[in-house]
């Protein structure tokens, strides 16, 4: 089906999309998460807004999650909202992972579109739920071309992928890194995309075994990527120096072919 409220253009990369249930948002919790009347927590699936502790001790809250909060309640808080499910609809929580519409002023709201334009959250995607995506990335591109809200922020700038320094800084954190891949390899059951020569200490994108039958079934050999310039997104952690785990292609943008 197509989605109400975008283009015939862009409503192609969402034709997957099947509706859910209907209801009135009665609370926020930040600017990814609410809840419906009835008791049902929605997940804006797709994207993930700045964070806010929600009672976590110790978690520093991260910045512009108070306007992403605010600016959630503004669209939604009180009103009627329709849910749409492109994948998995639940999460380990119980929470709906859903595409969510809203009607404002006579015209259709797409939730998660309309936070990525105001540069108020990034594109956020699993192996599980991958519909719509590159709808969702335009809108990203459009707020952060237009310097809105968190690309106006350091927190959030897109990192170097040749400093690995800057990188081990960021472990735990979830980045966008982009650069040249100097080598990809497939090493047994994984696919190694270096980032740098040094394999020990610079950063590098991995796919491991399950990752590369999602890449296989979408018809991708990662190691097209040789030499190509990209974009990767995910968690920084550090295992010989820094590194993102890749669970399915459409974390990398491709920005320059080899």
């Amino acid at each position: 089906m197509a989605v109400p409220g975008v283009t015939p253009a862009l409503s192609q990369s969402c034709d997957a999309l099947e509706a859910g249930p209907s209801g009135r948002v009665v609370s926020i919790s930040d600017g990814d998460t609410f809840d419906l009347e009835g008791g049902l927590t929605v997940r804006l699936v797709g994207i993930q807004a700045p964070k806010l502790p929600l009672g976590r001790e110790g978690f520093e809250a991260w910045p512009l999650g108070d306007e992403a909060k605010a600016a959630i309640e503004e669209l939604v808080m009180g009103h009627q909202v329709s849910l749409y499910y492109g994948g998995e609809n639940r999460d380990r929580h119980g929470r709906a992972l859903a595409h969510v519409m809203v009607e404002r002023d006579g015209e259709t709201v797409w939730i998660q579109a309309e936070m990525l334009r105001r540069g108020l959250a990034r594109v956020y995607s699993f192996p599980d739920n991958r519909s719509c995506l590159d709808v969702l990335y335009a809108a990203e591109a459009q707020g952060r071309a237009d310097r809105l809200g968190i690309w106006r922020d350091p927190y959030y700038a897109i990192r170097d992928g040749a400093d690995h320094q800057v990188l081990l800084d960021r472990v735990g954190n979830y980045e966008l890194v982009e650069g040249r891949v100097l080598n990809a390899e497939r090493v047994g059951s994984r696919v190694y995309l270096n980032f740098g020569r040094v394999w020990r200490e610079d950063f590098t994108a991995v796919i491991e075994s399950a990752g590369l039958r999602v890449f296989e079934q979408a018809g991708i050999d990662p190691l097209m990527f040789d030499n190509g310039v990209i974009r990767v997104r995910g968690w920084i952690e550090s295992a010989d120096g820094p590194r993102i785990d890749i669970t399915h292609p459409e974390q990398i943008e491709v920005l320059a072919r080899p």
